[in-house]
C-alpha cells in the first residue's frame, strides 16, 4: 500500500531533505519547511531518515483554508471524514511492534501498536496572520478525529502534557490549503535517543546530518565504489559532537575526531557517541593549535564559538582567524570545510551557501574550499 507522507524539515534545507528522501519514495512537492512524498509502502527506513525533523502519515489534504474563523469548521469537519484509520495501519506497518529490523535510533521512536484504541493529541502550526490561534485550530482538528475514531482527545490549551501513549497528529497550514496527519514515530526524529549529554550551542541533529550530507561524502556500505572508506573528517568546535555522531551514523567507515577546548564538552561528544554506536576520538584541545598533522584530515565540520551562546575560548579568544589558518593547514588536497558561518574566512573560496533558520536566527551552511595562493 502507497503512503503520502508529508517529512518536515529546518527552512532552508529542504532540498537536502528531498535528496535522502528519493532514495525512498518520490517527491511530489516542497513547501515551507515542508517535503511531499510518496513511498511505496512506509517501511522503517523513513525512520532513519537523518535530514528530517520528523515524517508525518497524511490523512487529509484540506483545500480553501482561509484566515477567518470559519476556517475551523472546515477543518473540524475534514479531520472527521479522514481516512484516519488506513494512516494508522501504515503507521503499524512502519513501526511493528518491538522494532526487530529497524535501524538503531528508529528501535525507541514508536510503539504503534493499538494506535486506533489511544487517545489523540494535536499539534499545530500556520503560516501567515489569521484570526484564530493554533489551539483553536488544534481543538478543531481534535473534535473531528475523536469523533472519527471513537477515542478521547487531549487539549493542549490548558497548557496540561498530553497522557502517556497519546497518538500524536500534526496540522500545517500553509496559504490555503491544510494538511492533517500522524506522526510515523512517537516521538520526533529530531529528538535523537543518543543525545543525553548537551552543552549550550549544540547543533539541531537534522541540520548536523545535512552538514555531513554536504560532505559529497557516501557510504561505502551503499555504494560500491567504497568512497568514504577510511576518510577522515574532524570538528574542531565539536561542543556535545553532534555533528560527528551524525557523520558516524551517515558514514559508518570514517574516522571521527573531535577537539574541544572544553573538557566537559569533549566528555559530552564521548558520551553521546557512545550511545549512537560511533567510534569517535576525542580530544582535549585548542582549535587554534590542532593537535593533528597538516594534511591529516579530508573534511571538516564545524559550528564556530561566535559569541552568541558560547563564547570563543583559549586562542580564538585573541585571534579567531587562527581557526581558519589551522584548519586550512590540517586540510588534505582535495578536501573542504562545511560551516555555520555568514563570512567567507580568508583562504577560502565559497562553493555553496544555504540560508537556514532556527530558533530566531538565520545562518548560513557554507560549504568551503581552499583557495588558491596567489603568485
Amino acid at each position: 500500500m502507497r503512503a503520502f507522507a508529508v517529512a518536515r524539515a529546518v527552512r532552508g534545507i529542504e532540498p537536502l531533505v528531498a535528496a535522502e528522501i528519493k532514495k525512498l519514495g518520490v517527491v511530489r512537492r516542497l513547501r515551507h519547511r515542508e517535503v511531499w512524498f510518496e513511498a511505496p509502502e512506509p517501511g522503517p527506513d523513513l525512520l532513519g531518515l537523518r535530514t528530517a525533523d520528523d515524517v508525518l502519515l497524511v490523512a487529509a489534504v484540506v483545500d480553501g483554508v482561509g484566515p477567518g474563523r470559519a476556517a475551523l469548521e472546515r477543518l473540524r469537519r475534514a479531520a472527521e471524514g479522514a481516512d484516519a484509520g488506513t494512516a494508522l495501519r501504515l503507521r503499524r506497518t512502519a513501526a511493528p511492534p518491538g522494532g526487530r529490523g529497524r535501524p538503531v535510533e528508529a528501535r525507541t521512536a514508536s510503539r504503534a501498536s493499538g494506535d486506533g484504541r489511544r487517545p489523540v493529541e494535536v499539534s499545530a502550526t500556520f503560516v501567515g496572520r489569521r484570526s484564530y490561534s493554533r489551539f483553536d485550530v488544534e481543538d478543531a482538528v481534535g473534535a473531528g478525529l475523536s469523533r472519527a475514531l471513537g477515542v478521547p482527545y487531549h487539549s493542549r490549551a490548558g497548557g496540561v502534557a498530553p497522557p502517556p501513549g497519546a497518538v500524536p497528529w500534526r496540522v500545517t497550514i500553509e496559504d490555503d490549503q491544510a494538511v492533517i496527519a500522524v506522526r510515523l514515530g512517537d516521538r520526533p526524529l529530531h529528538r535523537r535517543p543518543y543525545k543525553e549529554d548537551s552543552i549550550p550551542g549544540t547543533l539541531h541533529p537534522p541540520l548536523a546530518a545535512a552538514m555531513v550530507a554536504l560532505t559529497g561524502l557516501a557510504d561505502p556500505g551503499r555504494d560500491h565504489h567504497g568512497r568514504g572508506a577510511g576518510q577522515v573528517v574532524l570538528d574542531p568546535c565539536c561542543g556535545a559532537g553532534t555533528t560527528l555522531a551524525e557523520a558516524g551514523l551517515l558514514l559508518p567507515r570514517a574516522r571521527l575526531v573531535g577537539v574541544d577546548h572544553s573538557p566537559a564538552s569533549v566528555r559530552a561528544a564521548a558520551a553521546n557517541a557512545r550511545r549512537a554506536g560511533v567510534a569517535l576520538t576525542p580530544v582535549v584541545g585548542d582549535a587554534g593549535r590542532l593537535p593533528l598533522p597538516s594534511g591529516s584530515v579530508d573534511r571538516v565540520l564545524v559550528n564556530p564559538p561566535w559569541g552568541r551562546q558560547v563564547a570563543a575560548a583559549g586562542l580564538l579568544a585573541r585571534d579567531g582567524g587562527l581557526l581558519w589558518r589551522e584548519v586550512r593547514r590540517v586540510l588534505a588536497p582535495g578536501g573542504l570545510v562545511v560551516a555555520l558561518t555568514g563570512d567567507v574566512p580568508d583562504g577560502f573560496r565559497v562553493e555553496r551557501a544555504i540560508e537556514v533558520s532556527l530558533s530566531g536566527r538565520h545562518p548560513v551552511l557554507t560549504v568551503l574550499r581552499p583557495a588558491r595562493r596567489r603568485r
